[in-house]
């Protein structure tokens, strides 16, 4: 039985939001100027994302916070607004929560997911694309961790990929896991 114990406990340490295996796409050229994001990331509409996870977590603008919070250490300037418009004149980054998954619990071990795509767009053309996806078991300590603050790992460590690739964008990115 310690043997299956031990594999359990090394599988739970091993799959905390720790590092991911990004896949680079073609490089682009991003033009000068700020890049607008929504201030809160939508959830694609008809997602199977559970109600208690869109409604009690707050991920949405989780996500935001954190893209700009990094957005700011790689020298990012992005810039907020309610209502994103692809077309509008500049560098507009369009970023949608594709999937959000909650298994488990602190008693049994957390076993979270997030997954996003995102466009960057200038002057309303589609310039790069990228997906994105961490997973998390809660981390050091994930015991004392509700499935909210275990799902708010995925999207910072999202947020941090995000600014990441704004900083060199390419095309048909995947970031993450």
């Amino acid at each position: 039985m310690k043997p299956v114990l031990a594999v359990f406990l090394s599988f739970v340490v091993l799959s905390a939001c720790g590092g991911g295996s990004a896949r680079l796409g073609t490089p682009v050229t991003l033009p000068p100027g700020p890049i607008t994001i929504q201030n809160t990331v939508p959830f694609i509409p008809g997602n199977h994302i559970a109600n208690n996870i869109k409604q009690e977590c707050d991920l949405n603008s989780q996500l935001s916070v954190f893209i700009k919070e990094y957005a700011t250490e790689n020298a990012v300037e992005l810039r907020g607004v309610d209502a994103l418009d692809t077309s509008e004149p500049g560098n507009v980054l369009k970023i949608e929560i594709t999937h959000s998954v909650s298994q488990g619990n602190a008693f049994i071990g957390h076993r979270k997911y997030t997954a996003v795509r995102g466009e960057l767009y200038d002057n309303g053309k589609l310039l790069a694309s990228f997906t994105g996806a961490r997973n998390s078991g809660g981390g050091a300590f994930a015991g004392f961790k509700g499935s909210c603050a275990v799902l708010g790992r995925t999207v910072k460590a999202l947020g941090k990929d995000i600014a990441t690739w704004l900083k060199q964008p390419s095309n048909n990115a995947h970031l993450g896991d």
